[in-house]
């Protein structure tokens, strides 16, 4: 599941106003890469809309079906940390998925859930 958790008003190329809504997915614990100590996180994603300011204020906290998936790109590209200044060189990016994630070969075989 994910939950729309705020919305963003942008400009196109021609300078028309449009809005975007962002989506947050559930609590993740992952590892980190340099510590090796877990810590909690969620996948945050903005994808374009064409709803009005008054229909993104009523979408607020709505959950929908689905995730936020790692996605590989074909070109690293680079990010600045707004916190620390620090450069990171990426090569993939988020992305809103309508699907839940697919079963592990174990879950199928299985059928764990």
């Amino acid at each position: 599941m994910v939950t729309v958790t705020n919305y963003l008003q942008k400009e196109n190329a021609e300078g028309k106003a449009f809005f975007m809504l962002e989506l947050t997915g559930e609590l993740e614990i992952v590892v980190s890469q340099t510590t090796g100590k877990p810590y909690a996180t969620v996948r945050k994603v903005s994808i374009p809309t064409t709803l009005d300011e008054n229909m993104c204020k009523l979408m607020l906290g709505k959950q929908m079906p689905g995730q936020i998936a790692k996605v590989e790109v074909e070109e690293a590209y680079d990010y600045t940390n707004k916190e620390t200044g620090e450069v990171l060189s990426l090569n993939y990016r988020y992305e809103y998925s309508a699907t839940e994630k697919a079963q592990t070969m174990e879950q199928a075989v299985f059928q764990v859930s």
